[in-house]
């Protein structure tokens, strides 16, 4: 489950325990919520749009079929006019925190690991704040996050590069046009 940590980040997890998955207004997502996850399903919890992004924490669903609130708060920047509290249109689950990684785990760290080949984080275009994970590779990805992280290479600083010779525009020429064959009259 992806969040922005700007926003509600695993410290604030951290902090509340449990928390509702509110806010997402993604159908694919919904329904992964709705349709799949079931109570004491294990969760990767990920800080997107973070410097590193990454997984940072694990949590655990602790309720599901939780009508999200935020759907009927006018003020909410995820209100929608259309749902009605008799028929609501977004459902979520409640995460309960199971702990705080030792460290993150860089989204440049998951995409190096080759045990993670075919994880749908790692793909083009995969931007759902809610993604299925198979169990081998949430166990790859938890044996990572326990291990130390690789050391960074020292940057050597960069070599200066000679500047290119400017090239200048060919002189300008003037076509002439083709010379207009003389018409012979008789």
């Amino acid at each position: 489950m992806k969040t922005e940590p700007d926003g509600f980040g695993i410290d604030d997890l951290v902090r509340v325990k449990v928390e509702p998955w509110t806010g997402v207004r993604n159908y694919m997502a919904r329904n992964l919520m709705r349709d799949q996850m079931q109570v004491g399903d294990p969760v990767l919890f990920y800080h997107s749009s973070a410097d590193p992004s990454g997984v940072a924490g694990l949590a655990r669903i602790k309720t599901t079929g939780v009508v999200d609130a935020t759907q009927f708060e006018p003020s909410s920047k995820y209100y929608d006019p259309d749902s009605k509290r008799d028929a609501p249109r977004w459902i979520c689950v409640d995460v309960e925190l199971v702990e705080k990684l030792p460290r993150l785990v860089a989204l440049s760290e998951l995409r190096a690991t080759p045990a993670l080949d075919g994880m749908m984080l790692l793909q083009r275009g995969a931007r759902l704040s809610v993604q299925p994970v198979s169990a081998a590779h949430y166990d790859v990805i938890v044996a990572i996050a326990r291990r130390p992280a690789a050391p960074i290479a020292e940057a050597k600083p960069a070599r200066k590069k000679a500047a290119a010779p400017v090239k200048k525009p060919p002189a300008a020429s003037v076509k002439k046009p083709p010379a207009a064959k003389a018409q012979k009259r008789k």
